[in-house]
């Protein structure tokens, strides 16, 4: 029995302890926003933090996350608050999806440990393979997020669906609400 928390939740997995822990995030928790290749060649779309350090969860059996704090995408900001998310969306920086969960996890793992990276921080932190070339504006997007969480700017960037903007507001201090007199701009 491999024991772990994921998502702040306990979990128990009576499974091959020599399982990758993807396939039981995915196919036994049903947590498909961890992607997966099918091995190990994209680079980091099933990317997870484990305790705080971004690992791609493909390479990480259930053993070795035994006793471990597992975050997914699902469980790193319930409402897509979070400043890597909404500043992913602000600059536009995703194209076909596949890769964006392990972005985004990476990438909040370097904004936590470092809120101002480095243009070759960013790109030494994100190993992903993004086929659609959204690389310009995923850097972009890491260093407004680092500035986000410096408290430097807001984000005006729309809220994930079914919540309003002023609930989004409310549930990241640092997102700005556009306001009447931005439309007129």
């Amino acid at each position: 029995m491999s024991r772990m928390t994921v998502n702040e939740r306990p979990v128990e997995f009576d499974l091959d302890p020599r399982m990758p822990l993807l396939y039981a995030l995915r196919e036994a928790m049903n947590l498909t926003g961890t992607k997966a290749c099918g091995g190990g060649e994209c680079g980091g779309a099933c990317m997870v933090l484990v305790d705080g350090v971004a690992l791609r969860s493909c390479k990480i059996t259930l053993a070795e996350a035994e006793g471990r704090i597992i975050t997914t995408i699902e469980g790193l900001s319930r409402d897509r608050s979070h400043p890597v998310q909404q500043a992913m969306v602000a600059e536009q920086a995703i194209q076909c999806g596949y890769c964006t969960p392990g972005i985004i996890i990476a990438a909040a793992a370097l904004i936590q440990r470092n809120a101002s990276p480095s243009r070759e921080e960013v790109e030494a932190a994100i190993p992903n393979i993004c086929r659609c070339g959204v690389y310009p504006r995923l850097v972009r997007a890491v260093e407004r997020a680092g500035r986000v969480a410096r408290r430097r700017e807001g984000i005006s960037a729309a809220p994930a669906p079914g919540i309003s903007a002023e609930d989004a507001a409310k549930a990241v201090p640092a997102l700005r609400v556009p306001s009447e007199a931005d439309e007129t701009r």
